[in-house]
């Protein structure tokens, strides 16, 4: 892939990439930063651009040793891919593709060209998490993997994170202490305080892995497994033609084990749908223990069942008279003429807070503000 691309912008992309396949934490919005900053620094210059991207990438010693290797690794890689590319350009001598070559040469050697003009014209939102999880190619799948196991992570870092006034001497509220010392000047007279605050809050995840989800089923899995690594007041359930506690599988240190051992277990996987006999066994088996007026339930399903829809009507009745909020992540309501109106979704559409699309990485964001 290296050998096909002949921008900086778009090597830092593939370089963000890169980082991902060596283990770092590289989100949509460090991309992001690592392209603006092209316009504010003297990219031209080596040991600036490499600090910049150091600066952007890293969180942590153990990245901050291991970075200056892969710098290296990966612009070494491409000045050779862009010197053999271009030598076999000039034996063709193409009108178009030649110029560019020589272009990245240059920058590559240390010299300007118009990489900022370009870096303006690059879109940030032409990338995979913007991506249709039913339409990424193969060869991309492990990178929107890692970046979904980022955003799980995040997520569930910031649903633990809850805070409340203090009197005790804890941390310093630096927004509360500024807008009470507003009326004296701004002179800081009194030190507002906060300490954590115990979060109840308890999640219940159920995701379809019937046949129609096929196609996003393992990106929601992944999702619920790094969840669940960081936030553990939460149970994990998969259904297709029946239901199956998947919470204590999620536990595994590896989510390869966890997938297989997943898919061996549950033979329904990617089978029927019955969501009304799945909910039902839920509410008769799980809901009086695990629903209360501090639960959200989760439930990531495209509403398509072919079983008893009386029964869906009944379950979500339960579930929402049980529950703080219910949330229904549909994948297909990210299609813009999308409307909920098979029976499974018209029956259950009554007894929903929050009715969403969940089509791509992009989306599992936006999961922050009904949490």
């Amino acid at each position: 892939m290296i050998t096909r691309l002949t921008s900086l912008s778009k090597n830092i992309v593939q370089f963000c990439r890169f980082l991902r396949q060596k283990g770092f934490t590289v989100t949509v919005e460090e991309e992001a930063t690592a392209l603006q900053a092209l316009q504010h620094i003297d990219y031209g210059n080596n040991q600036v651009f490499f600090l910049a991207l150091q600066a952007v990438f890293c969180r942590s010693k153990t990245q901050l040793d291991e970075f200056k290797n892969l710098f290296n690794e990966y612009w070494k890689r491409l000045d050779s891919a862009a010197d053999a590319k271009l030598k076999n350009e000039e034996t063709k001598q193409p009108p178009i593709a030649q110029p560019q070559l020589k272009s990245l040469k240059a920058w590559l050697y240390g010299n300007k060209n118009k990489e900022t003009e370009e870096t303006a014209s690059y879109s940030v939102n032409e990338n995979l998490s913007q991506k249709d999880f039913s339409a990424v190619p193969e060869d991309e799948v492990d990178e929107l993997m890692q970046t979904v196991k980022s955003i799980a992570k995040r997520l569930a870092a910031k649903t633990n994170r809850r805070y409340e006034s203090s009197h005790k001497i804890d941390l310093p509220d630096l927004r509360k202490t500024l807008r009470k010392n507003l009326r004296r000047g701004g002179e800081l007279l009194d030190i507002i305080h906060r300490r954590p605050k115990r979060n109840r809050v308890k999640l219940v995840l159920l995701c379809d892995v019937s046949r129609s989800m096929e196609l996003y089923s393992a990106f929601f899995i992944q999702f619920m497994y790094a969840f669940q690594q960081v936030f553990r007041r939460m149970e994990t359930f998969v259904f297709s033609t029946s239901l199956k506690r998947i919470t204590f599988l999620l536990k595994q240190k590896n989510f390869d084990e966890a997938i297989r051992l997943l898919t061996s277990e549950n033979s329904g996987w990617s089978g029927g749908t019955r969501i009304g006999e799945a909910l039902n066994v839920f509410t008769n088996d799980y809901g009086k223990k695990m629903l209360g007026s501090k639960t959200i339930v989760i439930i990531v399903s495209d509403g398509w069942d072919t079983g008893n829809i009386d029964l869906i009507k009944k379950s979500m009745e339960f579930i929402y008279a049980k529950s703080k909020k219910v949330i229904w992540l549909n994948p297909l309501a990210g299609f813009e003429d999308y409307k909920p109106d098979v029976s499974g979704m018209k029956a259950a559409m009554p007894f929903i807070d929050v009715f969403a699309p969940v089509h791509n990485a992009e989306s599992l964001k936006r999961l922050e503000k009904w949490l």
